[in-house]
């Protein structure tokens, strides 16, 4: 299953923090097509039917179910740039 950095832990708690009210609410991860390229990432209140739940010191991430196969070997870390502005990575798991 997708793991996160302590970065992206605290990034994924601010980021719900600042445009969530809801305790249920978290960052939701969808995926196209199992052979899409992209990913979307965007907060919400609650996950959707059918996505799998992860909870890190917090964090709640909503994978929807191509993007829980795409990432279920894989990290997820996140800086913040010159702007503010969070930016997301992915990495293999070591």
């Amino acid at each position: 299953m997708l793991t996160l950095t302590p970065d992206a832990t605290t990034a994924v708690k601010a980021l719900i923090d600042a445009t969530e009210e809801s305790p249920e609410a978290g960052l939701r991860i969808t995926q196209d097509a199992p052979d899409a390229p992209a990913l979307n990432v965007l907060t919400t209140s609650a996950p959707h039917p059918g996505d799998a739940v992860l909870e890190a010191d917090g964090a709640r991430i909503f994978l929807e179910e191509n993007a829980a196969v795409t990432l279920d070997d894989k990290v997820l870390d996140a800086e913040v740039n010159d702007n503010g502005a969070v930016q997301f990575s992915i990495g293999v798991q070591a």
